[in-house]
């Protein structure tokens, strides 16, 4: 970029700059949600299928990309099973099965 910040955007809403602050990863994809959606789905359309997604701090940006991000996003949200019932008397496992070293001695 040599030290021009308007060398930074390389593609875009991808910036450069990211290297400049922390290290890792050195681009993001930036924008609001729409903004950032359209560009996946073209990375997407090019066949690339697989994205790291990270920001800062962890939680709150998952909480973003969750929020402002996936809906715009074709992604399949799996569903949260329903807890199975417990038997109150419990469940025997493998109680006919003796460990080797046990069965030995």
């Amino acid at each position: 970029h040599n030290g021009k910040r308007d060398n930074l955007e390389i593609s875009p809403n991808l910036w450069a700059g990211v290297g400049l602050v922390r290290g890792g990863a050195g681009t993001a994809l930036v924008g609001d949600g729409p903004t950032v959606a359209a560009r996946i789905n073209e990375y997407a359309a090019l066949g690339i299928d697989s994205f790291v997604l990270s920001g800062y701090p962890h939680l709150e940006e998952a909480y973003r990309v969750g929020e402002l991000l996936f809906p715009h996003l074709d992604v399949a949200i799996p569903e949260i099973p329903q807890p199975q019932p417990l038997n109150p008397q419990g469940e025997a496992v493998a109680n006919d099965f003796i460990p080797r070293n046990v069965a030995q001695s």
